[in-house]
This record gives C-alpha cells, sequence and structure tokens, in this order.
C-alpha cells in the first residue's frame, strides 16, 4: 500500500469520525431522538472522541455530550459513571476556547440536574478550573463557566459555600463589569443562586461589593439582565434587616419603582418581590417603601398584570399592614383594598386567593375604622364562601378563616356583620354575635335597625350551649331590649298568643 492510500485510510477515518460526532450533535437537538441515541450507546462512542487528535472532533464530542446531558438525569448520571468528568476538567485547563465552552457546558448539563450529580462535578476538580476559565480572555468561556457555576450553587448552601470557597465571587464581580450583555446577565445569576441560601453566604457576595454594580444595572435597557439584577437583590435583602438596609442605602428607591411599570411582566414581578423582601423586616423600612410612593406603584402594578406576576405585590401589602395601624391605614389610602378584593374574587388560582385573604386579614385587624375599610368592599361575604367551599384548598380555607376572624374581632359596622346571622357557620358565627353585642348597648339607631331588619329575631333561633360565650353575647344582645320584645321574636312566641287566644273567655254584656 502506497503512502498516498495510508494518507488516503486516515482521512477517511478522520472524515468519518467528524461525521459522526456532528451527526450526533445535531440529532441531540431533537427529544425525540434522545432514547434511541441513549439505546445505541452513543455515551460510550463519544467518550474516545473527547481525546481525540483532531481539536474539532473533540469540541463537537464534547458538545453532543453536553446536549445529551441537558436532556435527562439519567444521560448525566452516565457521564459520571463513565468517568467523562475528570477527562473534561483536564482538557478545560489545556485546550482552546471552543473546547472550552463545550466542556463547561456539559459541566453545567450535568450539574443542573439535583445536588447529587452537582457534587459529582465539584467532587472531580472542576470548580477551581471553572473559576480559573472566569478570567479568560474570551467572554464566551467566562459565559459557560459562570452559568456552569450558578447551576451548581443554585442547589443548596453547602454546594453554593463550594462555589464561594473556590473563589468564583470576585471574578463573577469582574463579569458583571464587562460590557457583553449576555455575560452580565449570567454572571449576575450566578451570584443570586450563590446568595439566596443562607445570610453568611449573601454577606460573602455583599463584601464582593456587588450592591453598587447591580444597583447601576437597575436602568438597565435589557429586560432579561434587569429581571436578573432584580432577582439578585432581593435574594441578598430577603436575608436580614442588615442587607435589607444595605441594598437600601445603594439608592434603589425610587429608582426601581419605574421598574413596576416595565413591559416584561418577569421584570414587574422581580421588582416587586425586591420590595416585599425590603418591607417585611421592620416598620421602618416599611415606612421608607410608602414614602417613596412604593406601596401606590405596587398597587398600580397589581392592577396592570394578572396571575403570578401579582403575587409578590399582594404579599407585600400584606407585610406593610401587618407593621403598624399607620401603615396598615396606608395601604387602605393608596387604594388597596380594592384591588385585594378584585385578586380575591377573580384569580383562578387558589395560592393567590390566599395571599390576598392573608393581606386583607393583615389590613382589616387593626381598628375598627380599618375593619370597615374591609368591609364596605363586600370582602367579608366572598372570605366566608372560599371558607365554606369543599373546593378550596386547605390554605386557602385556613387563611380565609383567620382573615374573617380578624376582620370580625374589630368590625363595628353593623350591615357588613347582619348577613353573617343566617349564613356563617357556628365558629365564625360566635365573632359575629360578640360584635352585635359590644356596638348594640351604645347606639340606639343600631338598636332600631336590628329589629326591623330581623336580627333580633334571628339571634333568638341561635342555639347555644347554656353557660357558652355565645350565650353570654346573646344574653348582652337581649339586655338591650325590653323584656317584651325578646319574647315577641323568640321562637314559639307566636304559638303562645294563639294558645292565649284560644283560652281567652271573651266579655259579655
Amino acid at each position: 500500500m502506497s503512502q498516498r492510500q495510508v494518507l488516503q485510510v486516515f482521512e477517511q477515518y478522520q472524515k468519518a469520525r467528524t461525521q459522526f460526532v456532528q451527526m450526533v450533535a445535531e440529532l441531540a437537538t431533537r427529544p425525540q431522538n434522545i432514547e434511541t441515541l441513549q439505546n445505541a450507546g452513543v455515551m460510550a462512542l463519544l467518550r474516545p472522541l473527547l481525546l481525540d487528535v483532531v481539536p474539532t472532533i473533540q469540541q463537537t464530542a464534547a458538545l453532543a455530550l453536553g446536549r445529551l446531558a441537558n436532556y435527562k438525569d439519567d444521560l448525566a448520571e452516565a457521564v459520571v459513571k463513565g468517568d467523562i468528568l475528570p477527562q473534561l476538567v483536564y482538557s478545560l485547563a489545556e485546550q482552546n476556547r471552543f473546547y472550552k465552552k463545550a466542556a463547561a457546558f456539559v459541566l453545567r448539563a450535568v450539574g443542573k440536574h439535583s445536588p447529587q450529580l452537582a457534587q459529582a462535578v465539584v467532587d472531580c476538580g472542576a470548580l477551581d478550573t471553572l473559576v480559573i476559565c472566569l478570567e479568560d480572555f474570551d467572554p464566551g468561556v467566562k459565559e459557560a463557566a459562570a452559568w456552569a457555576l450558578g447551576c451548581i450553587a443554585r442547589h443548596n448552601a453547602e454546594l453554593s459555600q463550594a462555589v464561594v470557597d473556590a473563589g468564583a465571587v470576585p471574578p463573577l464581580v469582574l463579569c458583571i463589569q464587562e460590557p457583553e450583555i449576555a455575560l452580565k446577565r449570567i454572571a449576575v445569576s450566578a451570584l443570586s443562586d450563590t446568595a439566596t441560601h443562607s445570610p453568611e453566604l449573601a454577606q460573602t457576595v455583599v463584601d464582593a461589593g456587588v450592591i453598587a454594580h447591580l444597583a447601576q444595572m437597575i436602568l438597565n435597557p435589557d429586560a432579561k439582565l434587569k429581571r436578573q439584577v432584580l432577582s439578585a437583590l432581593s435574594q441578598i435583602a430577603k436575608h436580614s434587616v442588615d442587607l435589607a438596609e444595605m441594598v437600601v442605602e445603594a439608592e434603589i428607591f425610587p429608582v426601581v419603582l419605574t421598574c413596576l411599570k416595565d413591559k416584561d411582566e418577569y421584570v414587574k414581578k422581580n421588582a416587586c418581590t425586591l420590595i416585599r423582601e425590603i418591607a417585611k423586616h421592620t416598620p421602618e423600612l416599611s415606612q421608607l417603601i410608602v414614602n417613596a410612593g412604593g406601596v401606590a406603584a405596587v398597587i398600580d402594578c397589581i392592577g396592570s398584570c394578572k396571575g403570578n406576576i401579582r403575587l409578590p405585590g399582594i404579599m407585600l401589602l400584606g407585610y406593610v399592614a401587618a407593621h403598624s395601624e399607620n401603615l396598615a391605614m396606608a395601604v387602605i389610602i393608596s387604594k388597596g383594598v380594592p384591588q385585594l378584593s378584585l385578586c380575591l374574587s377573580e384569580e383562578p388560582e387558589d395560592h393567590i386567593k390566599a395571599a390576598a385573604a392573608w393581606a386583607l386579614g393583615h389590613i382589616g385587624r387593626h381598628t375598627p375604622e380599618h375593619a370597615r375599610a374591609v368591609a364596605v368592599t363586600n370582602t367579608l361575604p366572598v372570605l366566608l364562601s372560599l371558607y365554606m367551599s369543599t373546593e378550596s384548598s386547605e390554605d386557602l380555607q385556613m387563611k380565609s378563616k383567620k382573615a374573617i376572624k380578624n376582620i370580625l374581632q374589630k368590625c363595628t359596622y353593623l350591615p357588613a356583620l347582619e348577613p353573617f346571622l343566617y349564613d356563617a357557620p357556628p365558629n365564625i358565627l360566635k365573632h359575629v354575635v360578640g360584635q352585635f353585642s359590644k356596638v348594640l348597648p351604645h347606639d340606639s339607631k343600631a338598636r332600631r335597625l336590628f329589629v326591623t331588619s330581623g336580627g333580633l329575631k334571628k339571634v333568638q333561633e341561635i342555639k347555644a350551649e347554656p353557660g357558652s360565650l355565645l350565650q353570654e353575647y346573646i344574653n348582652s344582645i337581649n339586655n338591650c331590649y325590653p323584656e317584651e320584645i325578646v319574647r315577641y321574636y323568640s321562637p314559639g312566641y307566636s304559638e303562645t298568643l294563639l294558645q292565649r287566644v284560644d283560652s281567652y273567655q271573651p266579655l259579655t254584656n
């Protein structure tokens, strides 16, 4: 065989390998092909090609493995069991930028599925190499490395701490200062995933100086970057008063309120989440948000969107109102109650209704004035029907019940209470009758109206255990009226009158 023929054989072999990895990489982009590829044993065939002498074959083999591992966890496990990870990590430090991107993609594809698979990536020494890649000249390599680190950190505090210990935070903070938008997004997301698990991890991220850089990016025109920036600030602020105050001190107000009017729904949601995570900590932080116009802006935002996008805003109103009666009144003045009532009535999802019920309960629980502000929107009957409905989730029933009790115990607005005399179950009825027993002794007009509306008659029909709290409330109401009026409206009184008619002997001349 001539030298030329030998070279042709090698060329054909190289061409066949190239075609094979390219075809597998292409087939792996379509979900319907994955199982067939897996059954054909493609993972074992790709592994030796990671060490191929031809760089493009190495890169394409890594890309194909990444696509397969990305699709489902058992394929990612096959990558781990096939001892492919150490090979990738070794090559990651040695190879060109194209291979580095493909190898980082495989590490991300494996690590994203579960804490166990992410730990396998850590155990093969990938973190140190990925951190080195964050300092690579090529933005694409930095992005691939940052994404892999974020997928590992996302799972739990231990993995996040491993990412921190590998020294990933300072270079990630440098990455968010790079001009490339895609790199900024991924780096911010990785920092957010690192900060989410504990105050200590969040503090590590903050100590690297990230807050000031994030605050400057709140008004970036790129919606996806804004989503990540707002999310990262939320993950920091949620942990403690000190961290929330550090976020506020970066002068995010009133700038962040412009995000509540953004065209992107998730920018709105994440902005509401950030404000909620700050407001929940103290009355002072909530007051700062009120003073900045944050509560009114969130109420407008709730009105402009639907579904889960509304949820953080609904919860924010509950947190603000829970702190004090003045803050609850600020929610009322900003017309928060009608908006929450609307959410309670029109949202199909139980968890959103439950959040609205919870928030309304916190608004109405402070004083009779607060309770009346909720009651006049006709919210109480809606809460009662949600509590009594067998179709409501357990959480919605519990939150509706608690909200009703919170509001009823302060409510002196009798027109809103009276329907409950007819519809409420015994455990709610007790609170309704209790409120009447507090109001009627001091209001003659209300006492008259209570008779003419049929309320007094209904109270006489209630069967209460002798000596119970409910019986005491009924006695208090009855003591507000002459004895003959109470007797007149008591069950069976008409029969007693008829018996007297039957036994009455008319006077004769």
